[in-house]
């Protein structure tokens, strides 16, 4: 542990800047060894900081070398200026200069991959969100914003692909041969979405048409390997540009919009100003090589990245603790355009899903933090779940109480009256307020208030005058420096259904209709619906219309009722879930007291009703037929019991699986698909509902079912039915399981991000000896430590094993500290990001957790930097 140890940057300590860069020229020249990095700063005192005599002081790293520093070029001796604490600090400077630095880096040397760095032959940058002071010293702030001019020089043979933010404006040669290019960017940012690429990279090119009939040229550039692989990643480009201008009112800006796949990237995507980067993972396509779920991944980054174009990069963030103004917001924007290209009802199943998951679990540990911090150490570690996923409910609740035409409006006014600036959360706020007339002022302490929200929800029914009493109570639970919490304004949307499940016309405060939002104000309230025949099943919080977790006494009655008829297809998965880990709970509990695991399963009963409906969407079928996750269950349990939880997952799959056997089989055949491989929202929806009913039926053991899954692995044309094959068997545990991994390997060895994918499967093997296999993993020619995610891929899989992770000598948990303190000094943010299976050490059974907490410990005593000091110090407080 340091001597000295990290502090923390507070929210309330904010105070504008005292200079302003108008200008920022660059020159890179790139070499193999060294890069010189020559900057002009157009510089001038902030008329708003009212501090006349501050001096300057600019962001460096501890890897940049200054060269040399002039002041409206007279170089200043060394006596004039001083390096602190990495910051270069100059005291006497005039009300208007300019500032010239020159730096020396070694981007073959950067394994953080912050700044300017080599990926594989390519140089490539990552500048978010403090990585610009990595490449030279500068104000490196969000609401410094420059209208950036970038020269590069290099050797043609080697990078005939130069590439940086906004237009090419100028090319030509240096006496000594090297190639110069320039580009120009009109559009002011922030030091954060500066981009450079230079290598030798192939490119697909396109064209679009924006609706002001501008011409704009698409260029996506890759490895030359991997150029066959961008076809969807364009078309995705061209549907995010037509559906922004058509939702939002928002064309693009620029002459180009460039995209360049890197394989070395810590993060998935960056949306620099006319040059997105993207993890090559998240970019690259192709039947044989890409699943479902890939390709919709995919289309979501490629439209996240270029929606900030506009909500990130036009109007950016005042500081980074309002960082969810810009994502958040833009989340919200490209799940709304994922739901509208495919399916509503599955898109938000899943964006839900993954909020209880993980989401739900962040707010309940250590880490936990409001949408909009009050402090924090390393802002790299904020680049959560919460300010992400939940910053993207907070913006879909204020679309429900301001409703489609309002938002919109509200939308229009903070693009227009905020473009070029860089503002907060409540000017987002104040614009749909403005703009809608809707009062949001308490609504604002979802972003000031940490935890999650628990929603109590009791009712009556009066059958004598036809009134249904709601009452419901809200509550958010203590977090870290939050002791005492206000309420909250929520919406929930309510429908109600009679015994059949017919809805229910109703009417609230005099507006009748078969659903209400209801608006929870208060910390206890009633609501009243009249005009009712018979006592009503309540459909809740439908659509999830707030990230809260509902309490209501439903029966297994109203479970399969709801789960078999609600018009609203997010509750019909929402019951079946809650029905599921009824019966889960039951179970685990038996494990837990060693008692034989037996529970009378309604389940099987929904899921039979489900599987003869031919007239339902597959894909909703598919994701009510699986299982909570074993990482749901752990947000659900206290303590976590790893073990028994995964005994009673399996125990139950085995008895639906039984039970149903013959459905499961029909399910299979009738939903594989004949024909070519389509990556379309029917196509999509078939392949999954038939994989999850082979994951099934070969739970049975049958000879059939083993059968079907080894003639798919062997015969599947896309990689869709392939990897779910394989997978089947390995966590089914087949026989024939290592011959298909052995199999699969060895077809697709030249694929990485196919190999990625074999090397997850691997290391979350439920086994005894998975330590040892995890081990061999990381000695295996197709892992590089380097590449963030290959050890994602290793690790994040190896802490999917329950059996090999979770064992009780804690060698799972002391194995990964041990890559933890090994990646702190190569890659903090990814060191930082391994950590997190450990912060939930005080929810572990004892005996766990006090392993657990000994690793943290472990960790805590080293020399570390501060992304991961932040997240051991407070995982032990």
């Amino acid at each position: 542990m340091k001597e000295s140890q990290p502090s923390a940057i507070y929210l309330k300590d904010y105070t504008v800047p005292p200079f302003l860069i108008d200008k920022t020229e660059l020159t890179f020249d790139l070499d193999e060894a060294t890069t010189i990095v020559t900057s002009r700063l157009h510089m001038r005192r902030n008329p708003a900081s009212g501090k006349s005599t501050a001096p300057l002081i600019l962001d460096g790293g501890e890897d940049v070398k200054l060269i040399g520093v002039a002041m409206d070029d007279y170089a200043l001796p060394p006596e004039e200026y001083r390096i602190s604490e990495n910051k270069l600090i100059i005291t006497a400077t005039a009300d208007e200069f300019v500032l010239t630095c020159e730096t020396l880096i070694e981007p073959q040397n950067n394994t953080r991959l912050e700044g300017l760095y080599r990926s594989s032959s390519m140089f490539c940058t990552q500048c978010e969100a403090e990585g610009f002071r990595h490449i030279t010293y500068y104000l490196d702030r969000p609401d410094v914003m420059s209208v950036f001019t970038t020269t590069i020089i290099a050797d043609e043979s080697r990078y005939p692909v130069m590439l940086s933010n906004g237009n090419e404006v100028e090319r030509g040669k240096t006496d000594e041969g090297k190639t110069v290019v320039v580009w120009h960017d009109p559009f002011p940012k922030p030091a954060y979405l500066f981009a450079l690429v230079a290598g030798d990279l192939a490119v697909k090119k396109d064209v679009f048409t924006t609706q002001s009939n501008r011409d704009v040229a698409l260029q996506i550039f890759t490895e030359s390997h991997n150029i066959d692989k961008v076809d969807y990643a364009m078309e995705a480009l061209k549907r995010s540009m037509r559906w922004d201008e058509e939702a939002y009112g928002r064309e693009y800006d620029l002459d180009i919009f460039m995209i360049v796949a890197v394989d070395d990237f810590n993060m998935g995507a960056m949306e620099n100003k006319g040059l997105n980067i993207f993890n090559s993972s998240c970019l690259l396509a192709s039947p044989e090589t890409t699943t479902d779920d890939s390709y919709l991944r995919v289309e979501a980054i490629v439209a996240h990245e270029y929606f900030h174009n506009w909500s990130g990069n036009r109007v950016t963030c005042r500081d980074w603790f309002q960082l969810s103004l810009k994502e958040g917001f833009t989340v919200f924007r490209d799940q709304t355009f994922s739901a509208d290209m495919h399916s509503a009802t599955v898109k938000r199943v899943e964006d839900v899903s993954f909020l209880k998951t993980a989401q739900f679990a962040e707010d309940a540990g250590p880490m936990a933090h409001p949408v909009r911090p009050a402090s924090f150490i390393e802002i790299s570690n904020f680049y959560t779940l919460t300010v992400y996923e939940k910053g993207s409910e907070i913006v879909r609740m204020i679309h429900t109480l301001l409703g489609e035409e309002k938002f919109r409006a509200g939308s229009d006014l903070y693009f227009d009256r905020h473009d070029g600036q860089a503002v907060t959360c409540d000017d987002f706020v104040a614009a749909m307020q403005e703009a809608s007339g809707v009062d949001l002022t308490q609504f604002k302490r979802w972003y000031s208030q940490a935890g999650t929200p628990i929603v109590t929800v009791t009712d009556e029914f009066d059958s004598a005058t036809g009134t249904y009493r709601l009452t419901m109570k809200q509550e958010t639970p203590a977090t870290p420096g939050q002791p005492t919490k206000l309420p909250l304004h929520i919406p929930v949307r309510v429908g109600l259904l009679d015994e059949q499940g017919i809805p229910l016309s109703s009417v609230v405060e005099n507006l009748q209709a078969d659903e209400h939002v209801l608006h929870l104000t208060q910390a206890e309230q009633t609501i009243e619906f009249t005009g009712l025949s018979c006592q009503p099943v309540p459909s809740l919080l439908r659509g999830f219309s707030a990230p809260v977790k509902l309490r209501y006494d439903y029966s297994s009655a109203d479970l399969l009722l709801l789960m078999s008829t609600d018009s609203d297809g997010f509750n019909r998965w929402s019951a079946a879930q809650q029905l599921a880990v009824n019966e889960l709970t039951t179970l685990m509990s038996q494990a837990i007291d060693g008692k034989p695991l037996e529970v009378d399963s309604q389940l099987a009963q929904g899921f039979s009703t489900l599987l003869h409906d031919d007239t339902l969407d597959p894909a909703m079928v598919g994701l009510i037929l699986s299982l909570p996750s074993q990482a749901y269950l752990s947000e659900l349990a206290n303590p976590i019991y790893p073990a028994q939880i995964k005994q009673a997952r399996e125990y139950l799959k085995r008895q639906l699986a039984n039970t149903l056997s013959a459905e499961f089989e029909r399910t299979y055949h009738l939903h594989s698909i004949k024909g070519d491989y389509q990556p379309t929202a029917e196509h999509i929806a078939h392949r999954s509902l038939k994989n999850i009913a082979l994951s099934y039926w070969v739970e049975t053991k049958s000879e059939r079912a083993q059968l079907a899954v080894s003639h798919q692995f062997e015969s599947a044309d896309n990689m869709t039915d392939q990897f779910a094959a394989l997978g089947m068997a390995v966590s089914a545990q087949l026989a024939a399981a290592p011959a298909m991994l052995a199999a699969f390997y060895e077809q697709w060895k030249d694929e990485p991000l196919v190999v990625n994918k074999w090397l997850m499967l691997s290391a979350s093997q439920d086994q005894d000896n998975a330590l040892d296999t995890v081990k061999s993993l990381m000695s295996h020619p197709a892992f590089d430590l380097k590449n963030p995610n290959k050890v994602r891929s290793v690790l994040g899989g190896f802490g999917q094993s329950v059996s090999g992770f979770h064992k009780e000598d804690g060698s799972g948990y002391r194995f990964l500290a041990d890559q933890i303190i090994l990646l702190n000094k190569r890659n903090p943010q990814i060191a930082s990001r391994l950590c997190t299976p450990l912060t939930r050490w005080k929810k572990l059974q004892p005996l766990l957790g006090e392993q657990m907490k000994g690793e943290l410990e472990r960790i805590l005593a080293e020399d570390l930097s501060k992304d991961v000091y932040e997240v051991i110090s407070k995982s032990l407080v």
